[in-house]
This record gives C-alpha cells, structure tokens and sequence, in this order.
C-alpha cells in the first residue's frame, strides 16, 4: 500500500499552530505581573528566582517553536507542490488510459443528494450499467425508486426508453461519444451517469476552473486499492479514487455543490470494469421487444434524475 500522504498535509496547519503558541508564550511571558507576585520575603525571592529562571527557558522554548515552524514552513512548501503535481499525473494517467480503450463496461451505484425546503437533505439511489464503444456507441441503463431507463446511441440516432412507462424518444445526433454528452447536456438536461469520465479527453474536462489539488494517498474501494485525489473549483469540489496497477480506471467519483446550502452531492461508485475482449458484443440497436410508444421529448415522463413528485424550489 502506498504511503499516506494525508498526515503530511496536516503538516500545513502545523507552522500557525506553532507560531502562534511561541507568540503566545513570549507575550505572556514578558509580564512580570502576569507570572510572579511581588517579593516580600526571602521564600518569595526564592520563587522569583525559581520563576526567572522558567521565563528564560520558556523564551528559548518559544524561539525553538518558532523555528521549528519555519522549518515546517520551508519543508511543507515544496511537499505540497510536489503533491499537486503527483496527483495531476495520476489524474492524467487515468485520462490517457481511458481514452485508450476501445470498448468499456461497467457496472454502479449512483447517490444523488437533494435538499426539502426545511433542509432536510435525502439520498436518491440507483444502479445501472454502461457499455461503450469509442469514438460513438454507448448504452447505459439506470434503475432507482422512480425510474428504469435505458439509453442507446449507435453514433447516429440517439433512443431514451423509459420500461415502466412503455415510452421511448429518438433523436438524430450524429457523431461521437463527446458530442453526445454534450447536447445531453446542454440541450436536453439530460447528463449521462459520470458523463466526464467518458469523455476523449476526460483530464481536461475534469482540470477546467480547478483551483486546489491534493494527493490525499491512498484508499480502497470495493476491495481495490485506489489513489485518492481531491480537486478544488469555484462552484464544486470533486474526489475521485483511481485504481492503482496498469488498470488505473475510476473506482469511485463524488461531486460537492458548494453554491447549494447544506452542499448536496452526487457520488457514482464503479464495479465489475471490464475493457476490449472482455466487453460483451453489442450492436447498440433498439429492437422495441415491449411494443414501446414512440413519443415527443416533452411527453417522455419518469426520465429525470429526479422523481415525477419533486418539484425544483427557487434558487436561494
């Protein structure tokens, strides 16, 4: 197992801990009124004497603090910058293997956290499975409480079958994979399951507006050893565990919203990966066996992440 690191990023907090005891202790100390009364007797001498003599120590004491912390200081500096950087390789390993791979299944459980308008934060839960061929065949399936939907793109018409209402949309949306989770996306509201994963070039997507990174060491996940990195931006954070060996896929993915109250998040935990000849064939066709009804976007009811019942409240 490789090291932790995480004992060492609690090493930042260590230098103001210390600084701020050795100023403490000098300030405090440098009050003869504060540690000693005055002398009035030769017993009471002797405790000044006592008492003048603990006044240098500490004062020694606090400079030995103080340096103490600059060394952590001077130490930590290059350490943290050291992390950063070895979690960016770690991060764009897994991006250039995922990219790599030309067929890739997967089996999750999904968390998709909301909020009541009392601040009650609830759990929604579902499991599903992704196949995909690259550059442009994907299904994915996606069962919870509320919904059992399965979606199929064979790189030129786009199909969402909803099983428990027997309803089922085609779009034309010709082209890749990316392309894909993009107009889900932006035109449809629709994004698929750890969308940013699948992407060609997932590392860029995941770095844009990232302003912290850690290498918080390692963690596992369904019994598989994994790094674990946490990423920074403006309006979310996100943790991802990434499986450690020649295999260095996803093991598990949480996104925090920071701009909601309470910060909800959506976390997607990835089992049973399987990548080329190990993927099952599929042509990524719709074959209808239900005798589905074809229908418009907007009539195609119990689709969402959420349930039919729930409503969205206003912005706060």
């Amino acid at each position: 197992m490789k090291p932790s690191r995480t004992i060492a990023s609690l090493a930042t907090t260590l230098p103001i801990t210390f600084a701020n005891i050795a100023a403490a202790s000098s300030a405090n100390l440098n009050s003869d009124d504060h540690l000693r009364p005055k002398p009035f007797s030769q017993e009471e001498k002797e405790f000044e004497h006592v008492i003048i003599s603990f006044k240098k120590f500490a004062k020694t004491s606090a400079l030995g603090l103080c340096a103490a912390a600059l060394a952590l200081m001077v130490a930590w500096a290059p350490a943290a910058q050291a992390d950063e950087a070895d979690a960016k390789k770690l991060l764009k390993s897994m991006s250039d293997y995922l990219a790599a791979q030309k067929a890739i299944s997967f089996d999750f459980d999904a968390i998709l956290e909301v909020l009541t308008k009392d601040d009650q934060k609830l759990a929604l839960a579902s499991s599903g499975t992704t196949i995909l061929e690259r550059p442009g065949k994907i299904r994915a399936t996606r069962a919870g409480g509320h919904a059992d939907i399965e979606m199929l793109f064979d790189g030129e018409t786009l199909t969402l079958f909803g099983n428990n209402a027997n309803l089922y949309i085609q779009i034309s949306v010709p082209g890749t994979i990316d392309n894909l989770v993009d107009v889900l996306r932006d035109k449809y509201n629709r994004p698929l399951p750890a969308a940013d994963l699948l992407m060609s070039n997932s590392y860029d997507e995941l770095m844009a507006g990232v302003t912290d990174v850690k290498d918080l060491g390692s963690g596992v996940i369904n019994g598989v050893e994994c790094d674990y990195l946490a990423f920074r931006k403006k309006e979310i954070d996100f943790q991802i565990w990434i499986a450690q060996g020649k295999n260095p896929y996803p093991c598990r993915y949480v996104i925090t919203s920071k701009d909601i109250p309470l910060s909800p998040q959506y976390s997607i935990q990835i089992r049973d990966w399987k990548t080329g000849a190990d993927v099952a064939a599929d042509d990524f066709g719709f074959k209808n066996p239900t005798n589905a009804k074809k229908v418009d976007v907007k009539d195609l009811k119990g689709m969402s992440a959420l349930p039919d019942h729930f409503k969205k409240g206003a912005a706060q």
